[in-house]
């Protein structure tokens, strides 16, 4: 049993529950990011080379025969998926940056004056009790 609850313990801590909902954001993420890009992205891009489709552009290496499908080298989509990954790394750079830089502004939040030290306590008291008499 001593295994089992090694195993609870680590599946439960905060970290991996952080990555479980980190992944599965990013996922999401990713299918966002696909969607834009073939949907929003290339159809204008499309339009602007002469009314080209990327998922089309394809190198036939071997024909197809009979009921044997052609072997193509399909470069169109490879070029489709560059793009989901630029985008994709863009935006991951961006929300990175800015979490960086609110991280900045608490580092460089002034920090309370340190506590005087007891020799600069005492000397201040001395002074006081000379300003007295």
């Amino acid at each position: 049993m001593g295994l089992l609850k090694e195993f609870r313990d680590f599946a439960v801590k905060g970290n991996v529950m952080d990555l479980a909902v980190a992944v599965i954001i990013g996922g999401a993420f990713g299918k966002i990011v696909t969607s834009f890009v073939n949907d929003i992205l290339m159809p204008p891009i499309g339009v602007l080379l002469g009314g080209v489709d990327f998922k089309e552009y394809k190198a036939t290496l071997v024909q197809a025969v009979g009921e044997t499908p052609a072997v193509t080298l399909n470069y169109g989509m490879f070029i489709q998926n560059i793009i989901d990954f630029l985008i994709i790394a863009g935006s991951i750079f961006l929300v990175i940056k800015a979490m960086n830089s609110m991280k900045k502004k608490e580092e460089e939040a002034p920090a309370a004056p340190p506590a005087p030290t007891k020799e600069e306590t005492l000397l201040t008291e001395i002074r006081d009790l000379l300003k007295t008499k």
